[in-house]
C-alpha cells in the first residue's frame, strides 16, 4: 500500500508539471468520472482531442484506462512540436498536422497567451484576464484554419462512433460548424461553456446549449471548471452532450 501511495504521488507530480490536477474518482460528478462512464457506455473508435495544447487531455485519458485511438489537434507551432514529441511513444496517439479548426478554410492570426492554453483566435475580455493574469496575450502567430470534416479524412477512422472534445477558448461553435459531415458519427461532444463572456464575440452557455441541441444532441452532464479565484464565481464549465440516437 505504501508503494502504491508513492506511485500515486509521483503520477500527480508529473501531471501537475503540465498544469493538470489528478484526483481520485469519488463520485459521478467529477470530469474524470463522467468521461470514463461515457467511454465505457459509448466506446468510440477514436477520441478527437481538439485544442490539445501539450497533451494534458490525452494523458488523462490514458490515466483513466482508455487504450483506444486519440487524435490530437493543436494550432501553435512550438506547442505542436512538444505535443508530437510527447505522443511519439504511443502508437495509438496520433497528432494531426499543425492547424487551427474552424468553420471555413482561411488563414488568421491566433493570440498567444502566456500560459499557451488560453491562446485564442478571439480577443480576450478583461474579466478573463483579471481572473487569470497568466493567461494574458504575449504575441500573435499566423495559422491555417481548416474544417475538421474535410482536412483529416485519412487520419480519422472511416467508420465507427467518435468522441469529440473541443477546448478552443471561445471558438468552439466554429469548430462544430466545421464538423457537420462527421456529426452523424459523433456520439459524444465535450465542449467548454462560458457562463459569462470571456472572449469577444464568443457565445455563452445560454447560446451554445441550444446550438448543440439543434445538432441532435441532449445535455448529459455539466462539470464546474474555471473560477474567479478571488470571489469564487464560476466562469466556465465543461458540458457533455450525447447524440439522441445513442442508447446509454
Amino acid at each position: 500500500m505504501a508503494r502504491l501511495r508513492v506511485l500515486e504521488a509521483a503520477v500527480k507530480r508529473a501531471f501537475r508539471a503540465f498544469g493538470l490536477e489528478i484526483q481520485r474518482l469519488r463520485g459521478a460528478g467529477t470530469q474524470e468520472a463522467v468521461i470514463r462512464n461515457l467511454l465505457r457506455r459509448l466506446p468510440p473508435v477514436a477520441v478527437l482531442d481538439v485544442g490539445a495544447n501539450k497533451g494534458q487531455y490525452a494523458a488523462a485519458l490514458r490515466y483513466l484506462g482508455y487504450r483506444g485511438v486519440i487524435i490530437s489537434f493543436e494550432a501553435l507551432t512550438h506547442i505542436h512540436a512538444e505535443l508530437s514529441k510527447r505522443a511519439r511513444g504511443d502508437p495509438k496517439w496520433l497528432v494531426a498536422p499543425c492547424a487551427a479548426l474552424g468553420s471555413e478554410a482561411q488563414r488568421a492570426e491566433i493570440n498567444v497567451a502566456s500560459n499557451t492554453s488560453s491562446s485564442s483566435l478571439l480577443p480576450m475580455l478583461e474579466v478573463h484576464a483579471q481572473a487569470a493574469p497568466r493567461s494574458v496575450y504575449v504575441g500573435k502567430e499566423s495559422v491555417e484554419i481548416v474544417r475538421l470534416d474535410q482536412a483529416f479524412e485519412t487520419l480519422i477512422p472511416p467508420a465507427g462512433s467518435l468522441f469529440l472534445k473541443v477546448d478552443t477558448q471561445g471558438y468552439e461553435r466554429e469548430v462544430l460548424k466545421g464538423s457537420t459531415a462527421l456529426m452523424p458519427r459523433i456520439a459524444v461532444i465535450q465542449v467548454e461553456l462560458s457562463l459569462v463572456p470571456l472572449y469577444a464575440t464568443a457565445p455563452t452557455l445560454a447560446e451554445m446549449v441550444p446550438y448543440v441541441e439543434s445538432l441532435g444532441y441532449e445535455m448529459f452532464n455539466i462539470v464546474p471548471g474555471f473560477k474567479e479565484p478571488r470571489t469564487g464565481r464560476l466562469l466556465q464549465v465543461d458540458g457533455f452532450f450525447v447524440r439522441r440516437a445513442c442508447s446509454l
